[in-house]
């Protein structure tokens, strides 16, 4: 079994001109946060950058030096502007090649409707890693990045086969439902993130509720550390706390 790293980090790139001439609304990126915080990932950003081979060199080698995990989406395919596979290549100072692997399934596919094109489905950075799950197709990983389509739908296929190896410790997370405005919270805020820096406080208006004015959130990874820290703020914040979701 594939042990993540304990806590481990991830940058998210996304590749399109699609996305950022505003053609098609990204989907990827917000499915992946909800899958990293579930597996106790700590997504620490997100870049979306156009299909251009120096941008995807640069930022996909940056991301990597910076996280445990990089996870690409989009420019894999047989067109013109799939150029992450290139840029990825170009980024770490090696060559795109057929992957005989992956190739045998491409022909095999496709039989005899295969276009000449539809092999380029095959090419990976030289040194990259196959990652299989279940299913038959398996996903490229160059070092530390996982590449994967852009299309949503095989995205999160992909994703999902593979999102076991990715499980660490997972993030634990209280609510407090309070009244008052932020500047009367945020001393005894202080106060508490000062004596549980192994958890993280967030504090978030809420304008449109009838019955608090802010939501405070309180997340750690050790869920007796959490409910200390709940507790020390029921203690300062006394008649302001509204109500509390503690973890289950």
């Amino acid at each position: 079994m594939y042990i993540a790293a304990v806590g481990a980090t991830a940058g998210i790139v996304v590749i399109g001109d699609e996305i950022l001439s505003g053609k098609f609304a990204d989907e990827n990126a917000a499915f992946l946060i909800g899958e990293l915080r579930s597996l106790g990932v700590d997504l620490r950003r997100i870049s979306v950058i156009p299909d251009d081979l120096d941008d995807i060199a640069d930022t996909v080698v940056r991301f990597s030096g910076k996280f445990t995990y990089v996870f690409t989406s989009g420019g894999v395919g047989p067109t013109h502007d799939d150029l992450t596979m290139a840029g990825i290549a170009r980024g770490f100072g090696t060559r795109v090649v057929q992957a005989p692997e992956l190739e045998a399934k491409v022909r095999a596919y496709w039989g005899e409707k295969l276009a000449p094109a539809n092999l380029r489905l095959a090419q990976v950075p030289e040194g990259a890693e196959l990652v299989y799950g279940d299913a038959v197709w398996p996903v490229a990983c160059y070092r530390n990045v996982y590449i994967l389509p852009g299309v949503p739908a095989l995205f999160r296929r992909k994703f999902l086969e593979i999102r076991e190896r990715f499980r660490t410790v997972p993030v634990v997370v209280a609510r407090v439902y309070a009244g008052g405005e932020e500047g009367v919270l945020a001393p005894e805020l202080d106060a508490v993130v000062a004596a549980f820096p192994g958890v993280k406080i967030g504090s978030y208006p809420r304008f449109e509720e009838k019955d608090f004015r802010v939501l405070l959130t309180v997340e750690g990874v050790d869920g007796g550390v959490v409910r200390e820290a709940v507790e020390e703020l029921r203690r300062r914040l006394r008649e302001l706390v509204v109500r509390v979701q503690l973890p289950e």
